[in-house]
């Protein structure tokens, strides 16, 4: 079972998120819960949990703060962030702490579910990263299939879905996603698609259509910070390709289907 630091300042707030995660997940358990960062990076030198989920704003240290001392210490530990509607500038600059998911309150039961099995999947992946031989870079211009172990293209293929899903927003470039995983993007597109079926590219708006239908349902954020945290720079772009997709225009969708 994986450990969890939950750190929050209100406490009714942590007994929710406590019973939640009780009742959705038997992966995860709190073991530590803490009022501030400063009480977080305590117990942060005594024990190492799995995971931090933490809100934004608190007192004595705030939840950047905190972020941004943990990722000093721990690269690569999953950092799940509660902000509030008002938070929505706090929550950028989280993200660039590379931050696993971010939760808006009041938390959707299913908003949570879906970011624990993300960072379940990334944990198991991280497990089997030892496990596995990683495949050597295909440094030649061309789609030649490299050298793998058993099972390797499948693990690569689940580790890109995984980086995709859990950054939507970020630089999911070929280019960038190939260099992730040290293979020619030539062949990362090929392998992609062999082993899932569908393109690459076609995944990732499917990604970052779902990201954008979950905060039109569950947000009061405006279209076009919809559209900078689905992936899209461009407003005009995003309403296009979310009407060619979804039927609709994100304006619509959220009237039909938002709380």
């Amino acid at each position: 079972m994986y450990k969890i630091l939950l750190v929050e300042d209100e406490e009714i707030i942590r007994t929710g998120i406590k019973h939640l995660i009780t009742k959705v997940s038997s992966e995860f358990e709190i073991v530590k819960e803490a009022e501030h960062g400063k009480e977080a990076l305590a117990y942060l030198q005594t024990d190492m949990p799995d995971v931090v989920i933490t809100d934004i704003r608190m007192r004595e240290m705030d939840g950047l703060s905190l972020i941004a001392k943990v990722r000093e210490r721990y690269a690569h530990m999953p950092l799940l962030i509660i902000s509030g509607y008002s938070d929505f500038e706090y929550a950028q600059k989280a993200l660039r702490f590379g931050v696993s998911d971010y939760l808006l309150k009041p938390i959707n039961r299913m908003a949570l579910v879906s970011a624990l099995e993300r960072i379940h999947q990334t944990l198991e992946s991280k497990e089997n990263d030892g496990q596995t031989v990683k495949a050597e870079a295909h440094t030649e211009p061309s789609t030649k299939e490299p050298i793998m172990k058993n099972g390797e293209g499948k693990r690569l293929i689940r580790k890109i879905k995984e980086y995709i899903q859990a950054h939507p927003e970020g630089d999911l470039r070929l280019q960038s996603l190939s260099d992730y995983i040290h293979l020619n993007p030539a062949y990362l597109s090929q392998l992609f698609k062999l082993e899932t079926t569908i393109n690459l590219s076609d995944f990732i708006m499917q990604v970052r259509m779902e990201r954008a239908k979950h905060l039109l349902v569950q947000t009061d954020l405006k279209i076009y910070d919809v559209a900078r945290l689905s992936g899209y720079q461009s407003p005009k772009h995003f309403m296009l390709v979310f009407k060619q997709q979804v039927g609709m225009s994100p304006g619509s969708y959220r009237e039909d289907y938002g709380l």
